[in-house]
């Protein structure tokens, strides 16, 4: 069990996957070993969710990913709609409709050479669109997840911006290593200054007194689900604060949970060895996660 735990689906063995426009079977789908991607983590990708045809925050995601390509100097070499296209080409492939969880990568391309200056490289962007059959176990939400304190912390913009969200993962990566051989789920990670900051690959969010508490943002990603849930709470009038805390300041929360693309809101059973109530029915854990739902049943592509 934890975040992105999902229900396998014997579907995926057989998927089209779209690179740079042309569509492969998934045992056929491979780049180059030159690259910069695989050879660097040069790149910057989205995990976007298709819920009954609607490709959930479209425009939300394809601004962070052309925000992201910003940060790193990349010029991505496709429009907004040129992107939205290519989805679109094979999510139509291989007649996706609902349940599908769609990892678009965009790397700086080939190069003639392993070494890390762009001026060796060749061509333009490799654009990769792996679309899977992926439907969240629904343990995730009844069973929750644990998490705890890890000593990997998060950059700042000035090592790497923790707002860009870029292929170079290896913080996260060792963050959740140490979380596994910790007994947890996922591993709360703090800032440069002490504060919590995130989990290793979601938002956090904890709950005092029916106050709703999350860091201000500044050293992690911006997450699409994250920002929604901090709006939804002040449109229903639930207390969201954004604020610089330690884990001490928290330690006694009665509830907790995570976000992220393709689970959404998933309740934290578990920090370290403190049982919370977030799992109940009537956890305003609970209540927040059917906001979020009743808001993604009502999104409409426009």
């Amino acid at each position: 069990m934890g975040s992105h735990s999902y229900i396998e689906n014997a579907k995926n063995s057989n998927i089209y996957i779209n690179i740079n426009g042309n569509l492969f079977k998934r045992s056929d789908a491979k780049i180059s070993v030159f690259d910069s991607g695989f050879l660097l983590g040069d790149g910057v990708w989205e995990g976007i969710r298709l819920h009954k045809s609607q490709l959930i925050f479209i425009d939300d995601h394809l601004e962070r990913l052309f925000s992201s390509a910003h940060g790193i100097s990349m010029d991505i070499g496709y429009s907004k709609d040129e992107i939205i296209y290519e989805i679109k080409k094979v999510l139509f492939k291989n007649n996706m409709i609902d349940d599908v969880h769609v990892r678009l990568i965009v790397t700086r391309g080939d190069k003639i050479t392993p070494y890390q200056s762009p001026d060796v490289n060749v061509g333009p962007t490799n654009l990769i669109i792996i679309p899977e059959y992926k439907k969240t176990d629904p343990k995730t939400y009844t069973e929750g997840i644990t998490i705890g304190r890890v000593d990997n912390i998060r950059p700042n913009k000035n090592i790497l911006s923790p707002h860009l969200n870029t292929l170079s993962k290896l913080n996260c990566i060792l963050a959740s290593i140490e979380a596994k051989r910790k007994g947890f789920h996922e591993g709360i990670m703090n800032d440069l200054n002490g504060f919590i900051s995130t989990c290793n690959s979601t938002n956090l969010f904890f709950i005092i007194n029916n106050d709703v508490i999350t860091s201000k943002g500044k050293y992690c990603l911006n997450g699409i689900t994250r920002g929604k849930i901090i709006k939804l709470c002040k449109e229903n009038g639930i207390n969201c604060f954004e604020k610089d805390f330690k884990f001490k300041d928290i330690n006694k929360c009665q509830e907790a949970f995570v976000t992220g693309t393709f689970a959404g809101v998933i309740p934290v059973s578990k920090i370290e060895k403190r049982t919370l109530k977030s799992t109940h029915s009537d956890s305003l854990v609970n209540k927040i996660r059917k906001l979020y739902n009743n808001h993604i049943e009502s999104f409409k592509l426009i």
